[in-house]
């Protein structure tokens, strides 16, 4: 009767435990279940518009031309699927997004190394219209890109490089165009350390304006 009575017990604990534990714990899938390759080589996709794609949207909509299995794309639900544009359609939710180089990059990857380079995973993260201060460690979109950048290389790839496309913002004053240099300087740093690549390669978009007087000769 003893025995009976603990074994009700053991029973009663596990219910609750189970209870308590499928409510509070969230347990997030990243497999990918569209092909049988694991993606080896991780990209991150941050800054703002200009990286997550403005052009060549037609009635809100583009689709590209994706390569199932070659070139993944991280979702909006840390799910893995096969890439297309617009790249940033979950991650950039206020804007209408098309086409940015983040598609035209993993295919000149795979072009210039196809062997070494199997399976290239693309982790969306740039917000059009933000600027250096909202990039920085402990702000919102820093820590959604290191949110993403753990999930992207739960199934063993590796995290190649950053590319960073952003800066127009911070030319509205000039008060934040001197401070842009550091503030950028601190962010990869930060991204670095907080990502666990110290030699994280940053691939950096730099755009030059040539400015002169109209009554110059």
């Amino acid at each position: 009767m003893a025995n009976k009575g603990l074994k009700l017990t053991i029973l009663f604990l596990f219910i609750i435990t189970y209870e308590y534990w499928s409510s509070h714990v969230q347990v997030v899938d990243f497999t990918y279940t569209g092909s049988t390759h694991l993606v080896n080589d991780v990209f991150i996709l941050a800054g703002q518009s200009n990286m997550a794609g403005r052009g060549g949207v037609i009635d809100k909509n583009w689709d590209g031309i994706p390569r199932p299995g070659k070139i993944l794309r991280l979702g909006g639900d840390l799910r893995w699927e096969d890439a297309h544009e617009p790249l940033h359609i979950d991650i950039d939710v206020n804007k209408t997004c098309g086409v940015g180089p983040g598609m035209a990059f993993a295919n000149a990857v795979l072009r210039g190394d196809p062997r070494r380079f199997r399976v290239v995973g693309l982790v969306p993260c740039a917000i059009g219209g933000s600027g250096i201060r909202e990039w920085s460690r402990g702000g919102r979109l820093f820590d959604g890109l290191t949110r993403r950048a753990a999930a992207a290389v739960q199934g063993g790839g590796e995290i190649r490089a950053v590319l960073w496309f952003q800066g127009e913002r911070d030319t509205l004053n000039i008060s934040d165009a001197e401070l842009y240099k550091e503030r950028l300087r601190k962010l990869f740093i930060d991204l670095r350390t907080d990502l666990k690549v110290p030699l994280l390669p940053v691939i950096q978009v730099c755009m030059f304006y040539n400015l002169y007087s109209l009554n110059s000769d």
